[in-house]
């Protein structure tokens, strides 16, 4: 059974940084799609970055894209999302999620996601 856990979350001040890690197992190959939405305080969950391990093509939401970048780990099916210039908007609790299916089920930013890690929180605040 596939399942990802997220790693790296915390507190920092506005303008700073944080990297967070996603780890998935219980699958034994490379998976084809990670990645990360966000669920901000009182808003809908989105999405915010997206990786596809097979193309190495990556996904930046356009709110976030001069700001973060995500990379992969294929080797040992680890994502991270590094954020620098960090905003209080950027509090949130953030999910990873993970897909093993192929490039025949659309760009990684578009998928349905049926793994989901419990979320780690990040807090922006002097």
């Amino acid at each position: 059974l596939l399942q990802v856990m997220e790693s790296g979350g915390g507190s920092v001040q506005p303008g700073g940084s944080l990297r967070l890690s996603c780890t998935a197992s219980g699958y034994s190959e490379k998976l084809n799609c990670m990645g990360w939405f966000r669920q901000r305080p009182g808003k809908e969950r989105e999405k915010v970055a997206f990786i596809d391990g097979a193309l190495g093509s990556t996904f930046l939401d356009p709110s976030v894209e001069d700001r973060v970048t995500i990379s992969l780990d294929s080797a040992k099916n680890t994502v991270f999302l590094q954020m620098d210039k960090m905003k209080p908007g950027d509090s949130a609790t953030y999910y990873c999620v993970a897909d093993t299916r192929s490039i025949w089920y659309g760009s990684c930013a578009s998928r349905h996601y049926t793994t989901w890690g419990p979320g780690t929180q990040v807090t922006v605040a002097s």
